[in-house]
């Protein structure tokens, strides 16, 4: 396929973008822009977060885990249900019950405004370095499969890529994006779809004959039972579960399309129909994993994993049919997960660090303030990208991606304090705790992963016998966001004390 033709689907697809922005944003303010006016229809928004939940990085990731990992991922997702069963019946009513546009004024209201900084610092800095991690994996293959073949520079591509963004989300916000995502998300499933149903042709087999013979070669195996191993059953489910209720219920992308649902019942209408959806939609995943593989396999293609969905998509035969349709997909996925980043971004650092709800301004000048912060996010992800192309390692961007999950960690134990106490915390030392509490978290998984760091790196520790001492070969997988947790709810209580009672029971006003 000519990247030409790739080229002009890829604006083509914009450009309809363009379209549903103009039309949704049209009579917006800042109130659309960051909660759409509490007037999302659920349905939308559940479809809609379907795409911002898988990123361009799962699109080619997942199914490319399988050859290594079989359906063990899967374990994970599991987890999400449990996690997302909390965030619908725990963390969704206290938000509607105080009415909050940004999540993090919780920790204001309970804590003070330290404990409310902290928990915007620690989401802006996971968010920025996460989503323009993302966006550097995606624009590599853009890059390599079409604009490089154009004579088109990287720079260039990531600029044009950014305005595309800037451009449909600048005015609409989070009114704009639920619409957008939906028709993102259609696409991306669509790709999903279709490129399974293509290449089981090309198999000369059906779901169940293509199931089999995955079976055969052990690709279905849900379940790890070794407890030694990084994927074992348990460390994966309760991963899965507090990645969940970290990335989803305390994460104000996530959860800024959630509360624009106008009441609680329809929001966790919202978020259970949301977690049917991505059950389903991950186990597709694992089975296009398994059906590349399987041709993989057949033809004799030797790729790194993350290059194998994009290398069979887009060489012959498949590049005049599911070619297209494999890069519609892919920017489908990019898309969501990089304008709801910038659009929440904004939000969090208008309202929870320059407080731009209680200035006392006219509309015109928040709306202003607010398209600057905007516009130096987009700039703050442009910067990033070219870091990430400068370094030019996908190992180093997955220590990046790790270190970024580690920051939810005291977010997790801020927010569990909160609800799971009734104690007070110590203002001036909560940014202490929140500091240290990661770096812990990190080093823990370093001594019982030295290995991973190592390759990762590129550096020679050689504490293997320590770490053996230790941790007697347990790796830490999924579960370091929950050891951070603990260590930051831990480091909170030692900062704490009883609330002052008046008539010994009730909390003092």
């Amino acid at each position: 396929m000519s990247p030409t033709v790739l080229f002009v689907f890829v604006i083509g697809y914009f450009i309809l973008l363009l379209f549903v922005a103009w039309y949704t944003s049209r009579n917006s303010d800042n109130e659309s822009f960051f909660i759409g006016n509490r007037k999302s229809n659920w349905l939308l928004v559940a479809f809609g977060m379907i795409g911002t939940s898988l990123s361009g990085v799962t699109f080619v990731s997942v199914p490319g885990s399988v050859g290594n990992s079989n359906f063990y991922y899967y374990q994970v997702v599991l987890g999400y249900l449990l996690g997302y069963l909390v965030i619908a019946f725990v963390l969704l009513p206290l938000y509607y019950r105080m009415n909050l546009t940004s999540i993090y004024t919780y920790l204001e209201k309970r804590f003070g405004i330290q404990a409310h900084k902290a928990g915007a610092f620690f989401f802006i800095l996971s968010r920025t370095v996460g989503a323009t991690a993302r966006l550097y994996l995606v624009i590599n293959v853009l890059q390599i499969f079409i604009f490089n073949k154009l004579g088109i520079s990287f720079i260039v591509t990531t600029l044009v890529i950014l305005l595309m963004i800037l451009l449909y989300t600048y005015e609409g916000g989070v009114k704009t994006i639920v619409y957008t995502d939906t028709l993102q998300t259609t696409g991306m499933l669509t790709g999903l779809v279709v490129c399974i149903i293509v290449l089981m042709k090309a198999l000369d087999t059906n779901l169940g004959g293509a199931l089999e013979q995955m079976a055969q070669k052990g690709y279905t195996r849900v379940f790890n039972w070794d407890i030694l191993s990084g994927s074992f059953a348990l460390k994966h489910i309760l991963g899965g579960m507090f990645i969940a209720i970290a990335m989803t219920g305390l994460d104000q992308e996530m959860m800024q399309k959630n509360i624009s649902v106008k009441t609680l019942r329809d929001s966790q209408k919202n978020m259970m129909t949301f977690t049917a959806v991505l059950m389903v939609v991950n186990f597709l995943f694992l089975v296009l994993g398994g059906i590349l593989y399987l041709y993989a396999g057949n033809k004799g293609i030797q790729v790194p994993p993350d290059d194998l969905f994009p290398t069979v998509a887009l060489s012959e035969p498949f590049s005049k049919s599911i070619g297209i349709i494999f890069i519609i997909a892919l920017i489908s996925a990019l898309f969501p997960s990089v304008d709801g980043a910038i659009t929440s971004l904004t939000s969090i650092f208008c309202i929870d660090i320059l407080g731009l709800q209680k200035k006392n301004q006219p509309e015109i000048e928040k709306k202003r303030t607010r398209m600057a912060v905007h516009l130096t996010f987009a700039l703050i992800f442009f910067l990033l990208v070219l870091l990430f192309r400068w370094i030019n390692d996908k190992q180093i961007i997955d220590f990046i991606l790790k270190f970024a999950g580690v920051t939810y960690g005291p977010l997790l134990g801020l927010f569990s304090f909160g609800i799971l106490t009734k104690r007070k915390l110590k203002e001036n030392q909560i940014w202490t705790v929140c500091i240290i509490a990661p770096l812990l978290a990190l080093g823990i998984d370093f001594l019982s992963n030295p290995s991973w760091y190592e390759a990762k790196l590129h550096m020679k520790f050689g504490i293997e016998k320590i770490s053996q001492a230790l941790f007697g070969g347990y790796k830490i997988g999924n579960e370091l966001i929950l050891i951070n947790g603990i260590i930051t709810f831990a480091g909170l209580w030692l900062i704490s004390s009883k609330q002052q009672t008046k008539q010994g029971n009730e909390p003092e006003k």
